[in-house]
């Protein structure tokens, strides 16, 4: 299954690492430091959204996703299975 990170940007789920909210990031300076060494660390790094207006992180095994879809909306759409009933 796939999972729509937002613009047209689509990834399997399966490869997903992490969902990040990158308000938490601000609160710590560890977690600043944590991101700014991902960051240095994967070599592609994807911006769905302009830069700034970015709400989560999603890390996957290659890359990183910043996209401007909140981490709480994106961990719903992990669970939604298309064709499935509740």
């Amino acid at each position: 299954m796939y999972l729509h990170l937002g613009g047209d940007v689509l990834i399997k789920k399966d490869e997903i690492v992490a969902i990040i909210d990158l308000d938490m990031t601000k609160l710590s300076h560890n977690n600043q430091i944590f991101l700014d060494k991902m960051k240095n660390y994967y070599k592609n790094i994807c911006y769905i959204s302009e830069q700034g207006r970015e709400k989560t992180l999603i890390v996957t095994r290659t890359d990183l996703f910043f996209s401007p879809i909140s981490s709480i909306t994106l961990f719903k759409r992990s669970f939604i299975e298309i064709g499935k009933e509740n």
